[in-house]
């Protein structure tokens, strides 16, 4: 449930991995289900869902809308739309962080190997025994149940404090990172929560967690069998002293919207420092010139969120105020790329610009232009906008640019900066991005992921794999992680949780039949966005 009006819980989804280390899977044939799959894709994903009257109880439901059962015999379905009494399971935690799926009516236990799948077992045995792949995108906020309060790096302490209202900024981010069947928690700065509270640059035994599931809820068991918890009046995240999690143990994961900064034209910031007027007024980032970017599901919309809580709203006479409480047909933008500018177009019809004293307003009905001057070398250019305005620009005649912007006044275009993803992980349709295992190239279709780091350039961005080298997309219009010099790639944000990716060639990035990240695709359907 949403907790603070901000985010949302994310539904837990996962792959079930058996003890010959195959995952779970829910064929489109006749619904059956095996444990045959070697890596975790659509087939292998399950949602869990809990009977609203006893929590204890849950249900599991295949990507095909379709939820597991048993018969009294122990004759495996998943066939039932809708969850009846042979669909409810109890999960039995183990010592070691595998589930045992119990059948709540009959009490027998799931179990089995490829396509000889059984609930029938009166004992738990090494085949009854499944471990847990979290599905879901790997970058959220945690939330303490208890404190209701936020996970943040608090970087100057050295540890991750629960201590936030909300989620705001890089600082709020958490990373998880899957390994050998445990969890670690990983922080924008590229550090792991070690058991004892503190921040290390290596991921080992004491960063690692068996992540367990009560109540809908989220516990992690360090190597000691002990749990984080929030502790002292700063909430320092660390192993606490029990050896079973109760409420203090507790955690939920949130979705992370993009958060992000708007810079116009004379390099200021957009705030809403000065009141309920969003201005281009300031030097410098804070809070009070993030944004949170929220995308409508339905009309790919976007609504752009205070700290504060409160959102952009087009009031009278074209003027941007931050005065909305909520979601209604004038806090919704639309979004147009423009390379590494973007414009918004309001409620009204008209382009947001800035106003000479820095206040934003719809008011434009058009863009300004943006003359290339890449082969220019002049030291004076005048422009006669019509008879009464000369626009003059000076440049450097050593230095050469891609474009000029030439503008009368007021300015519809920004730069905008995404702040809180200084680590990339892509999730496609047919799984996430990852290094192929002997050459340059990256797959789009693994069930682990690489994390990479996302540089801002002037509107652009570069993106660093963990050897230090850049992506860029080859001649042949393969993506490839081994250039010496950064290349710029543009984020286009056009659906929930979704973006595009387009590379200097104007195309967009895509992940092909056979798996592999691709940068030639010109239009942007299923295969070309990604979750971020």
């Amino acid at each position: 449930m949403p907790t603070n009006g901000i985010n949302k819980a994310l539904k837990l989804q996962f792959g079930l991995i058996n003890y010959e280390n195959r995952y779970l899977t829910a064929e489109a044939f006749g619904f059956k289900v095996n444990a045959s799959g070697i890596s975790m894709k659509k087939k292998q994903i399950w949602t869990l869902e809990q009977d609203e009257q006893d929590g204890q109880v849950v249900f599991l439901r295949s990507h095909l809308g379709r939820y597991l059962g048993s018969d009294k015999d122990g004759k495996i379905t998943c066939g039932a739309e809708r969850p009846d009494p042979d669909c409810r399971f109890l999960i039995v935690p183990q010592s070691d962080g595998r589930w045992a799926l119990q059948s709540e009516p009959y009490l027998r236990y799931f179990g089995g190997s490829a396509d000889y799948l059984s609930c029938f077992a009166q004992a738990i045995g090494e085949q009854e025994l499944w471990s847990v792949h979290l599905a879901l995108h790997p970058q959220a906020s945690l939330l303490s149940v208890a404190r209701k309060r936020y996970a943040h790096l608090s970087a100057s302490d050295g540890e991750i404090s629960v201590g936030s209202n909300i989620p705001w900024g890089s600082d709020s981010l958490v990373t998880l990172v899957y390994q050998d069947g445990k969890y670690s928690l990983k922080t924008c700065d590229s550090r792991f929560l070690s058991n004892d509270g503190k921040l290390v640059k290596e991921n080992t035994n004491i960063t690692s967690f068996t992540l367990e599931l009560k109540s809908g809820k989220l516990a992690f068991k360090d190597c000691d069998g002990k749990y984080l918890t929030p502790v002292g009046p700063t909430g320092t995240l660390r192993s606490g002293r029990c050896s079973k999690p109760g409420k203090d143990e507790l955690f939920d994961l949130e979705e992370s919207h993009p958060q992000v900064v708007f810079q116009v034209g004379n390099k200021r910031f957009v705030s809403v420092k000065q009141g309920v007027s969003i201005s281009a007024n300031q030097d410098v980032e804070t809070d009070m010139e993030t944004f949170q970017m929220e995308i409508d599901k339905e009309s790919k919309k976007s609504m752009f969120r205070t700290n504060g809580g409160s959102y952009w709203t087009l009031v009278t006479h074209g003027e941007i105020q931050s005065t909305a409480t909520g979601v209604e047909v004038n806090t919704m933008f639309d979004i147009e790329w423009r390379g590494q500018r973007v414009a918004l177009k309001a409620g009204n019809g008209k382009y947001v610009c800035t106003k000479k004293n820095g206040q934003l307003s719809a008011v434009s009905d058009t863009v300004s232009k943006c003359f290339q001057a890449s082969h220019l070398r002049f030291t004076k250019l005048c422009l006669f906008e019509n008879a009464t305005k000369v626009i003059t620009f000076l440049f450097n005649p050593a230095q050469q640019m891609n474009s000029v912007c030439l503008i009368a006044g007021e300015n519809e275009l920004f730069l905008m900066k995404l702040i809180n993803r200084p680590m990339l992980i892509l999730r496609g349709e047919n799984g996430f991005v990852c290094h192929h295992k002997s050459s340059n190239t990256l797959d789009a279709n693994r069930s682990i992921y690489d994390i990479f780091s996302l540089i801002f350039n002037d509107g652009a961005y570069n993106v660093k794999s963990v050897n230090g080298k850049f992506w860029y997309v080859s001649g042949s219009g393969m993506v490839c992680s081994d250039g010496e010099k950064p290349e710029d790639f543009f984020l286009e944000f056009l659906e929930h949780g979704r973006i595009a990716i387009k590379g200097s060639n104007g195309k967009y990035l895509r992940g092909d039949q056979g798996g592999t990240l691709m940068g030639d695709a010109t239009t942007v359907d299923a295969s070309s966005l990604w979750e971020y």
